[in-house]
């Protein structure tokens, strides 16, 4: 009974934590993901005041976490809608990847880990957070902008690209090898296909089974199914947030608008318990020593994801500031890398400062990144860009008169 009543405590202390760290978020017009993560620190192993009864709770609550960050992240898309995106995408998706995780592989190789910790690192530092992102368009008012189906683009076809990156990178942490992860990679290629084919031809008779007037049966149908499938994903070494991300894309129309008002609740708070589980895992101690690596990889990571923004909007036409607007905006990681190196400590083979190294990262993109996407309102900035504008067109006039 003693042993419960501690748990209480524990669990309720920090959930009101919590709660007050996410109101102070909002009110400093940053995203609450970094507090989480500071939180945990505080009171996880070598923190301010460990906690020790509710470690197996917040465990649970975290896998649960990534499993509903996943499915929401499904719903807000259609099978019709990826296939799309992945078509006209493409291009601006392998100019990503080239340029956000080849970085992040080359630091762990100078930093003399193995290539394990390379792949893992380059996931990391690959994937922006579409949760930080889409908060920060809305606060700025730019959801209507033209470059914003730019920015977008290049989040879904990296949303998509998990789907195959996680089956691959679970199974190299697990021992498997290039072979093993190869054939993880194959099984998660198969199933994606599959599930797009039937969520194009079939999703309609999928979200039949569900009742979008019942709230009740439709959060239980829904939340089950995705456990299920993703439990089910997990003993196939597919990966379970693979298993949640397909059960999202499979449901269609009002039910996949219904589960996501039922949902966003619960995914906010195991969301907040996820990003406490890996601060309460990391020691805060093995941070310092990681900083400046992490701050230099960051520097780097964060001008390579603004030129990726910047070269997918070019791409398709979009001027000088939108160009900088849509660069700017991918910079913050979060939610995605936290997940990535939560399954590399999981498995406890790999180098043990990553994820102190994950930890100071994250917190220097996700602050940093809202601020750099305010860049281009200042004065000083569109000033600039005029400057540009004004010494090319100077430029392109002599060229001519030559």
């Amino acid at each position: 009974m003693h042993e419960t009543n501690t748990l209480l405590i524990e669990v309720g202390a920090l959930l009101f934590l919590l709660g007050l760290l996410g109101r102070l978020s909002r009110r400093i017009g940053l995203s609450p993901i970094p507090l989480y993560l500071l939180a945990g620190l505080a009171f996880g192993h070598g923190g301010l005041l460990p906690l020790n009864a509710s470690e197996e709770f917040f465990a649970v609550g975290a896998e649960i976490g990534v499993i509903l960050l996943l499915v929401m992240l499904g719903l807000e898309y259609s099978a019709n809608e990826l296939v799309g995106n992945l078509r006209s995408a493409a291009p601006a998706g392998l100019i990503d990847a080239a340029l956000n995780a080849l970085p992040g592989a080359a630091f762990a190789l100078l930093l003399g880990w193995d290539w394990v910790a390379a792949l893992v690192l380059a996931g990391i530092t690959w994937v922006s957070s579409s949760g930080v992102i889409a908060k920060v368009l809305g606060d700025l008012g730019r959801l209507g902008n033209r470059e914003t189906p730019v920015i977008l683009s290049v989040l879904v076809i990296e949303d998509l690209a998990m789907a195959l990156y996680l089956p691959l990178v679970t199974a190299v942490l697990l021992g498997a090898g290039l072979m093993g992860g190869g054939i993880a990679l194959t099984i998660a290629v198969a199933t994606v296909l599959v599930v797009l084919v039937v969520a194009i031809r079939f999703g309609g008779v999928i979200s039949t089974l569900m009742s979008a007037k019942d709230a009740e049966a439709l959060l239980l149908g829904v939340l089950g199914l995705t456990l299920l499938v993703a439990g089910f994903a997990a003993e196939l070494q597919v990966s379970a947030a693979v298993g949640a991300f397909l059960v999202g894309i499979a449901l269609s129309g009002p039910v996949a608008h219904h589960a996501t008002e039922l949902l966003t609740p619960l995914r906010d708070l195991f969301a907040a318990v996820f990003f406490v589980f890996f601060g309460l895992t990391t020691d805060p101690r093995e941070i310092p020593p990681v900083l400046l690596p992490a701050l230099g990889l960051a520097v780097v990571t964060m001008a390579t994801k603004t030129l990726t923004g910047y070269l997918a909007a070019r791409r398709v036409g979009i001027a000088e500031p939108g160009r900088w607007r849509a660069g700017l905006a991918l910079v913050p990681r979060g939610e995605f890398s936290i997940v990535i190196a939560g399954l590399a400590v999981s498995a406890g083979s790999v180098e043990p400062r990553l994820a102190a190294l994950a930890t100071a990262y994250v917190l220097v993109t996700v602050v940093t990144g809202p601020l750099l996407a305010r860049l281009p309102d200042f004065p000083w900035f569109k000033r600039w860009l005029r400057h540009r504008a004004a010494t090319a067109q100077r430029r392109e006039l002599a060229r001519v008169a030559d």
